[in-house]
């Protein structure tokens, strides 16, 4: 079956109040029109998503962004310009027309241009924006195949994009300004670092101030998060091997018998390969057998794309070992 075929399927079901999954070079979506109350409602239903938790809107072109926001500073046309499309989320005034369930009832909302190609077909072929969350059960660990989808939603149309490139939920920032001064205050930690974020705006030449807060008007943020299937504990030690008195606590702490499996998740040494690759070794590491997953927090694994990479793994993590 084509890719035409297949966007063009998609396309019927989102325009008649249904949900697809999307690929994204973030991680897949679960996808519905922003102007189909029933289809955003299925999104949270099927999710188990609490309705708290608001969605991210991706459009495919500027003219897009009329429909879902109420104002547009000249600081968001500037990171536009220089970072989409691509994986950052603008949290900007809402478009007082756009459903608040989408916003869960904020007067913000996340929005974005994904840069996979397969994401804007067909974004562009419905001819509207598309609220789109992650692709997996609320609190669970993000897709980054089509794959994992389809595993999680066997009854759902998922268009295949092959593996996300980056690997990571976006970057979210919400944009202000005070004062004559451009406030961009990061909300989630994405592959758009604050160090790509500092270079970028200090090549603008105008006032701003980069801020990092945590927001219920970003998605991502609760404390446990990307959870996988087993527990996940994070070992606060330089190391390669397991110690034997680590593994009897663990054992001990979820009530394991000492003679359990356990599977080591490794990243990769270089950050890009280790985001790209994080969820699809988390899920691996889950499907082994294993009763619990263990992963060491080097030193040198910090600053940059590292600090988006333990931000998942810390809200994925059971419990830490220093």
């Amino acid at each position: 079956m084509t890719l035409d075929h297949e966007l063009e399927r998609a396309k019927i079901i989102l325009l008649q109040d249904g949900v697809v999954g999307m690929p994204t070079e973030t991680v897949y979506g679960l996808a519905a029109s922003i102007h189909s109350e029933a289809g955003i409602r299925k999104i949270f239903a099927i999710k188990d998503r609490p309705f708290f938790d608001p969605l991210i809107v991706h459009i495919s072109d500027l003219e897009q962004k009329r429909q879902v926001i109420a104002s547009w500073p000249s600081v968001a046309d500037f990171l536009a310009q220089k970072f989409w499309p691509g994986p950052i989320t603008f949290v900007l005034p809402k478009n007082p027309s756009l459903n608040p369930l989408i916003t869960s009832g904020l007067e913000t909302v996340g929005i974005r241009m994904p840069s996979h190609p397969v994401a804007r077909a067909l974004i562009e072929k419905c001819q509207t924006p598309l609220a789109a969350p992650s692709a997996n059960k609320f609190g669970k660990t993000s897709p980054t195949k089509a794959e994992h989808v389809s595993k999680g939603f066997p009854d759902l149309l998922v268009l295949d994009g092959g593996q996300s490139e980056v690997g990571l939920e976006s970057t979210v920032v919400a944009l202000v300004e005070e004062n004559g001064k451009d406030i961009v205050s990061i909300l989630r930690l994405g592959a758009i670092t604050e160090d790509i974020l500092q270079t970028a705006l200090v090549e603008r030449g105008k006032p701003f101030e980069i801020r990092r807060q945590t927001s219920l008007a970003s998605p991502g943020n609760i404390e446990h998060h990307y959870m996988p299937n087993i527990p996940l504990v994070i070992i606060e030690q330089e190391g390669f091997s397991l110690k034997q008195q680590i593994r009897d606590q663990i054992c001990q702490d979820f009530q394991f018998e000492r003679t359990v499996r356990a599977a080591e998740l490794r990243l990769d040494t270089t950050p890009k390969i280790a985001a790209r690759s994080l969820y699809v070794r988390m899920r691996e590491c889950s499907d082994t057998g294993a009763s619990f997953i263990y992963v060491f927090h080097h030193q040198a694994q910090k600053g940059g794309l590292w600090d988006a990479i333990w931000d998942r793994l810390s809200r994925a993590a059971s419990r830490i070992y220093r």
